[in-house]
């Protein structure tokens, strides 16, 4: 592949780079957008709704997703991952490696005719390896692009996927390519994931059947998720009494996340709320320290979950262990009583932090940015520049500056376009002046 030039290289395709994406692209900037999955959408299209408003994640994330893949000044590249950056007078020379999909994306129409006949299952990582999905598959429903990829590792090498497919695109011999891009700027947009479920070992998560996390729960609450209902993983029953364990991964110094993750107490009320909707009859318990509600609206959510029934007990959990039917029970200290009590549950949810993704400490050291002291990249200026690095050119949105929620994300998104124009502008004018000097 020939080396593109474009004037922003957006790295991510979460809410946040599409957004970033889109705001450039409908200035009339040439974006090149790089996700390392095989798709686009990032942790939000794998969520049942958005809070305060509950609204339909995938009714907001898919339409980003297709305008992303289908806008002129746009190009896209997924399963791939930026390896190394050169910075030159004009800009960055940023190197891509695209990864072997297995599958030649120039042919494949997304029939799934391969994925049907495909003999091999395998746990389903969108769904939290809750569900199963064939070895080679459409990554899911509303993917984008809507090309399959090839698990390699547990692939027979069996060859029905490519008999079976009427274009020919199934290529066993794909290998690794690395290819180049030229960008003006760039935006690091490479988003969060979960502290370790089975990180605070009291909790028993990992390892207790019926302690998840809540990325699982909002499978199950989705309506493409596996089980199209809520049902305990460790017996696929129904559970009639669920508790949420808050600041199970932030606010603790032990697990090396002293910070708040903002987001916790928000989706724990939102999940419960979805909830009581499912399942009428069921109890839900959320287990605080402190309720941080702190958006517009997000007071008014909190009194409408406990208007609905949803219990509010404050108290520091101490530790979870199960009884011979597998169900978690809970002992807490109630701080405001000054007891300890235990209470028995069918399913446990532990509101895990955020920390940023492995994706985003790697591309550190290769874009040659500083992690502050909570493993996030720094913003020196953050009143003046909110979105700028310590790199000249480089901009950072969305979670991989600091835990936020959805709404601050897309916010933060077209506040690093903003940022990103204006530099781009700026050389473009030098670039130019150089250029009469040169011929004066």
């Amino acid at each position: 592949m020939n080396t593109l030039q474009v004037d922003a290289l957006v790295v991510g395709g979460g809410i946040a780079g599409m957004q970033a994406a889109l705001d450039l692209g409908d200035q009339g900037f040439k974006v090149a957008l790089v996700e390392r999955e095989a798709s686009i959408g990032g942790k939000m299209i794998t969520l049942s709704k958005v809070f305060p408003t509950l609204d339909c994640c995938s009714c907001i994330t898919t339409p980003k997703m297709s305008a992303v893949a289908h806008h002129p000044n746009i190009t896209l590249f997924t399963y791939c991952e930026v390896k190394a950056l050169n910075e030159k007078s004009t800009g960055f020379d940023v190197s891509v490696l695209q990864k072997p999909r297995y599958v030649d994306e120039s042919k494949c129409t997304g029939c799934r005719l391969c994925e049907y006949d495909c003999p091999i299952t395998v746990p389903s990582s969108f769904d939290r390896d809750l569900g199963a999905y064939r070895a080679i598959r459409v990554p899911f429903s509303t993917a984008v692009p809507q090309t399959a990829v090839l698990d390699i590792e547990n692939c027979l090498l069996c060859g029905k996927c490519e008999k079976v497919c009427p274009v020919n695109a199934v290529d066993f011999m794909q290998m690794p390519q690395t290819f180049s891009i030229e960008a003006t700027s760039i935006i690091v947009a490479t988003g969060f994931e979960l502290t370790q479920l089975g990180a605070k070992k009291e909790y028993g998560g990992g390892k207790l059947a019926n302690v998840i996390d809540p990325l699982m729960m909002e499978r199950f609450l989705a309506p493409t998720g596996p089980y199209g209902r809520v049902l305990r993983p460790g017996d696929g029953m129904e559970p009639t009494t669920i508790a949420y364990v808050q600041c199970a991964g932030s606010r603790d110094k032990t697990q090396g996340v002293e910070y708040c993750s903002r987001v916790c107490c928000m989706y724990a009320i939102k999940q419960a709320m979805l909830i009581s909707g499912a399942l009428p009859m069921a109890e839900v318990t959320i287990y605080y320290m402190d309720i941080r509600t702190f958006g517009k609206g997000y007071e008014q959510f909190y009194q409408n979950a406990k208007a609905m029934g949803v219990e509010f007990i404050r108290g520091k959990v101490a530790s979870i262990r199960e009884d011979e039917k597998h169900n978690p029970i809970v002992k807490v200290e109630l701080t405001e009583e000054g007891k300890i009590i235990e209470r028995t549950h069918d399913l446990v949810v532990l509101s895990l932090g955020m920390i940023p993704a492995v994706a985003s400490t790697s591309l550190n050291a290769t874009l040659g940015l500083i992690p502050s002291s909570d493993g996030f990249i720094s913003a020196p200026a953050l009143n003046s520049s909110p979105c700028a690095t310590s790199r000249a050119g480089i901009f950072v949105t969305g979670v991989a500056s600091n835990p936020m929620d959805i709404v601050d994300s897309i916010i933060t998104a077209s506040a690093a376009a903003s940022e990103a124009s204006a530099y781009i502008h700026s050389k473009t004018e030098i670039r130019v002046q150089q250029h009469e000097v040169t011929y004066a």
